[in-house]
């Protein structure tokens, strides 16, 4: 098992920047990818970002390619979403996962084993 907690999710305006966080605890947390997903009131669960497991590879969802970094540092089992240039079409709940690569495929919710709770993100415009 896998213990995911997210953190840094609030309230900012358009334009400005927010810091994600994610806490892991439970199996060893570098033999896992991490992904950041994120879910709108009435939409799906949509990927965000994800980066493999030493850190080496990143990927991004095309909406948010050039303004959002996601990174990871193994040593704190933590892994980060920098999120900048934000836009109000980025309010979500933002969750953190953790992939071992058994199932499904990276883009995907259903290639993630472990879930956190989920953090909202709100821009105002």
């Amino acid at each position: 098992q896998v213990q995911l907690v997210e953190s840094g999710g609030g309230l900012v305006q358009a334009g400005g920047s927010l810091r994600l966080s994610c806490a892991a605890s439970g199996r060893t947390f570098s033999g896992y990818a991490m992904g950041w997903f994120r879910q709108a009131p009435g939409k799906e669960r949509e990927f965000v970002a994800t980066i493999m497991w030493s850190g080496g590879s990143t990927y991004y969802a095309d909406s948010v390619k050039g303004r959002f970094t996601i990174s990871r540092d193994n040593a704190k089992n933590a892994v980060y979403l920098q999120m900048n240039s934000l836009k109000p079409e980025d309010t979500a709940v933002y969750y953190c996962a953790a992939r071992s690569g058994r199932v499904g495929d990276k883009y995907s919710s259903g290639g993630y084993e472990y879930w956190g709770q989920g953090t909202q993100v709100t821009v105002s415009s």
